[in-house]
């Protein structure tokens, strides 16, 4: 970026004219090869996006604050693509700007500071009642806006009202319930959730994989860019290396259908779409369990070939646990809770687990030795007592 500025005599912070952008991208395309120019014009995009979007703010004074916020919500969805956020992170970050808007609709969004936030997290505390985990989503996202929006930073939280945190207890199956639980579901969907229990995936985890995510031979499952955007691998259980071939088989079917109809490739994670345009729609990149039909991709609007819905899967093992006479809360995470919780019961090194689920902190892994041992002492009920008193 410096060298394009110094090549058009430009101060940094001054906006570049499409000839200048032009003449420098040419020069530098007589050395470079094209992904480096890509790589580049991107770099160009992205500072004058951050230029324009410094120069904007200056001249809305005249504008009503609903305008002002519209802007200032456009230009958050814009930054966070550019930044390249998960789809499901921008859908909550956008959630709790529109919840801290309501919240501070008659002010300029330009105009706030820290004693807004400090208002709104307490009013989320005291007024909506909210967890502490739900109260730092909210400030996570907030904290994003002012930083890369309104580039200011958030000062001066001593006085908001926390949430009282409270440890959770994980919902767990017995091996028992997971057996029925899976005797009915059927197709791809009992596979999927046999993958989870049998690796410790979370959902967006088993979505999204890919055919190249996959050692059948190796029987490991690698996950790319987790929760926290970490890389990790895990165990891919033997019983279901027949079926998952079968399966591979079926969705091999499906590529080649749409390689046939001129499908666009599915959607590849970070830059790899501009630096590989055609590598969509290599086999290697299509997901194991894809849609049985096309959809519009929400970032892009292409229409292409996505993996199958959360929501599909998370009703069949709801419809199974209800089937199965299963009388706890089941959902898809339940299923890695019971994961972790047997491998401890049967005796394995807690920092295997850990690395097993990808969590940061071994305190994190820790819940599920507490569930393991409830009861593993053979502690006796009083109750239990009395009654053999009685009987005598």
């Amino acid at each position: 970026m410096k060298k394009c500025l110094s090549a058009s005599q430009k101060q940094f912070g001054d906006e570049l004219s499409s000839a200048e952008i032009q003449t420098y991208l040419q020069k530098l395309g007589r050395k470079h090869e094209d992904w480096q120019i890509e790589q580049a014009a991107e770099a160009i995009n992205l500072y004058q996006f951050f230029v324009k979007t410094k120069i904007k703010p200056a001249n809305t004074e005249a504008v009503n604050s609903d305008d002002q916020w519209r802007f200032a919500a456009n230009e958050m969805k814009n930054i966070l693509r550019l930044k390249r956020r998960a789809l499901a992170t921008e859908q909550t970050y956008m959630y709790w700007l529109r919840c801290f808007y309501l919240f501070n609709r008659s002010s300029s969004p330009f105009k706030l500071d820290s004693t807004h936030v400090r208002n709104f997290l307490s009013h989320l505390a005291v007024d909506k009642k909210f967890s502490r985990s739900t109260q730092n989503q909210a400030f996570n996202a907030l904290l994003f806006f002012f930083r890369h929006v309104l580039e200011k930073d958030i000062e001066d939280l001593n006085d908001v009202v926390r949430s009282k945190s409270r440890r959770n207890i994980p919902v767990v199956l017995t091996k028992s319930e997971v057996l029925r639980l899976f005797d009915h579901m059927d197709g791809v969907y009992r596979l999927m959730a046999k993958i989870m229990y049998g690796g410790g995936l979370r959902l967006t985890e088993c979505l999204n994989l890919r055919i190249k995510d996959v050692g059948l031979e190796k029987g490991t499952i690698t996950i790319f860019g987790g929760k926290g955007d970490k890389d990790r691998q895990t165990v891919l259980p033997q019983s279901l290396r027949d079926d998952l071939k079968k399966h591979i088989d079926k969705v091999r079917l499906i590529f080649e259908n749409d390689r046939k109809n001129n499908v666009p490739g599915v959607e590849l994670p970070f830059a790899l779409e501009r630096k590989y345009p055609n590598a969509g729609k290599e086999w290697i990149w299509q997901w194991l369990f894809p849609a049985s039909s096309l959809s519009t991709d929400p970032k892009t609007g292409i229409i292409r070939r996505w993996h199958i819905y959360p929501s599909t899967l998370q009703k069949h093992l709801k419809r199974a646990a209800v089937k199965a006479g299963i009388s706890k809360r089941v959902t898809t995470h339940t299923l890695r809770h019971s994961f972790a919780t047997h491998l401890v019961e049967d005796g394995s090194d807690i920092r295997t687990v850990q690395e097993l689920l990808g969590h940061s902190s071994l305190k994190t892994t820790m819940i599920y030795t507490h569930v393991a041992k409830i009861n593993s002492l053979g502690v006796r009920s009083p109750l239990d007592s009395l009654q053999n008193t009685e009987s005598l």
